[in-house]
């Protein structure tokens, strides 16, 4: 039987994984993630299927490929019908509920379709990716669209904090010298401490209701998503974090001047956008990089106060436990901002699993290797419910095996990761169709292979060059391995699990029987 009864999924939002101490970080206080590493482990190869909130998410929230789900940028919607966590849980008896940011859009016009209303249950699910929405909130609210009964506002108002959005003008803004509102959406504003107290910043805020809601749900089995807003911009902390760091801990930027020089067509575009060109300054990437670190060692210490809650419940026993981002963010790495291009900084995850079963002692406090995905989530957590497998709907693979210290002969070989920048910029730049904005990474081991539409490929030898620094593909040396690598990634697109009605042992049983069930046909 199982140890595990419930689930916390714990989710920051743009948590480089390079951004903790126990994952390398030289300087930043994470003590408590930490601890939770230590006694779990730490997989060190994390990848997201797409660097950009929106599909990212539909990834870790459906199990699927970006290729497969079809949400593939931010506000683009998942498609009814696509099986979520929430469904695969519920299946094993599991209640599924959000509190914090999804970045989903509901499928309005299926839902439509199909006759199916918020005022119900079955279409809140569907409406909320599959979640119970405990308290829904996706963190970004400018004063022009922000719902005026939004709960965290309502909350600050009772605080004492007045104003029609307090969430700008007091968790995500600061008092500038002259005593006026100076708004956290700017970057000069960083070193600021925001207008709210600590205790009711959305972090606290997000983790006082998780655990409210752990301590209603009392032996009901759960599974948690709980996502924090943060370390995503607005880049502005509440005290004592807007100081605890100066530009001291600001790590050396990684880029070359040959990056900028001579950089493909893509990554030129994306290097004109406004964030990568402040990102670019180092004086004010310096200003503004003391703050992001700010905004974790809050997340921390609230995990510190969510881990000793769970203690005192008596819930570590019985409660898997994971820790990882939707995406990176570039902080200036190779003259970028923000994220959504392939590099390390924005691609890969910080993934931290502690599970409480003594078959997992022997990875406690390690470092597990393997290459992993986001859409690996769903296929562990249903494995260590004791739920049978779906493969036919479910493209990751449960790495609970990896956790027990085994080491799976049939593990993967290779990540893949996904972009659609129809949205941005760049595209406007390379005179492009909405139609004509995508991109594909496979990465093994050694290398990284990242395929466009209309541009020629990126490749990067990542033993020889680990910081991705030197593009090889344009070089003569290297076509055979971008052949190998384009095939690869066309077997891999003609690979889709896009029959998920049916399951494999039932299309086993019903093939070449149609004798048997009295049908004949082609018979002499």
């Amino acid at each position: 039987m199982s140890q595990v009864k419930n689930i916390l999924f714990i989710m920051c939002d743009q948590l480089r994984a390079d951004y903790l101490r126990c994952t390398g970080h030289p300087t930043i206080k994470t003590p408590h993630i930490d601890a939770l590493a230590n006694d779990g482990a730490v997989f060190t190869h994390a990848f997201c299927q797409a660097p950009v909130c929106g599909s990212s998410r539909m990834s870790f929230y459906t199990g699927r490929y970006v290729q497969s789900h079809g949400a593939t940028y931010n506000g683009v919607p998942l498609r009814i019908g696509e099986q979520t966590l929430g469904d695969h849980m519920r299946d094993l008896g599991v209640t599924t509920g959000l509190i914090g940011k999804t970045h989903m859009a509901a499928d309005q016009g299926g839902m439509k379709r199909l006759g199916l209303s918020r005022e119900t249950i079955e279409g809140t699910r569907a409406a909320e990716c599959g979640f119970e929405p405990w308290e829904r909130d996706d963190g970004l609210h400018p004063d022009g669209g922000t719902d005026p009964n939004l709960a965290y506002n309502v909350y600050l108002r009772e605080q004492g904090y007045e104003g029609d959005n307090p969430w700008h003008t007091y968790a995500n803004s600061g008092l500038d010298e002259n005593g006026e509102v100076a708004s956290g959406w700017l970057l000069r504003n960083a070193h600021l401490p925001a207008r709210v107290k600590a205790e009711h910043s959305e972090t606290a805020y997000m983790t006082d209701r998780a655990m409210a809601k752990i301590s209603n749900l009392g032996d009901t089995p759960w599974c948690l998503h709980l996502s924090y807003i943060k370390p995503h911009w607005p880049y502005i902390v509440p005290a004592p974090y807007h100081n605890m760091y100066t530009e001291a801990d600001v790590i050396v930027a990684n880029r070359g001047e040959k990056e900028r020089q001579d950089p493909h067509p893509v990554v030129e575009a994306f290097m004109g956008h406004e964030e990568s060109r402040n990102f670019s300054d180092e004086e004010k990437r310096r200003h503004v990089i003391p703050a992001y670190m700010g905004l974790i060692t809050e997340i921390d210490d609230n995990i510190g106060r969510l881990m000793a809650f769970l203690n005192k419940e008596g819930r570590l026993a019985d409660t898997l436990i994971v820790l990882t981002s939707d995406h990176g963010d570039y902080l200036g790495d190779h003259w970028l901002g923000e994220k959504e291009l392939f590099h390390e900084e924005s691609v890969r995850i910080p993934l931290i699993v502690r599970h409480p079963g003594e078959e997992c002692n022997r990875t406690r406090g390690s470092q597990i290797n393997a290459l992993t995905e986001a859409i690996d989530l769903i296929p562990t957590f249903v494995e260590a419910l004791g739920g049978d497998a779906k493969p036919h709907v479910l493209e990751g693979k449960s790495f609970l095996p990896l956790l027990k210290g085994g080491n799976p002969s049939e593990w993967r070989d290779m990540v893949v990761s996904e972009v659609d920048y129809a949205w941005r910029g760049a595209r406007l730049a390379l005179k492009l169709k909405p139609d004509e904005t995508r991109g594909y990474m496979l990465r093994t081991e050694r290398w990284k292979y990242i395929s466009y539409d209309n541009f020629r490929p990126q490749l990067f030898d990542l033993v020889k060059d680990p910081n991705e620094l030197i593009d090889l593909g344009t070089s003569d040396l290297h076509e055979e391995i971008r052949a190998q690598m384009e095939d690869t990634l066309n077997q891999w697109l003609r690979q889709r699990r896009n029959r998920t009605t049916v399951a494999l042992d039932e299309i086993e049983k019903k093939t070449d029987n149609a004798r048997v069930r009295g049908i004949i046909f082609g018979e002499w």
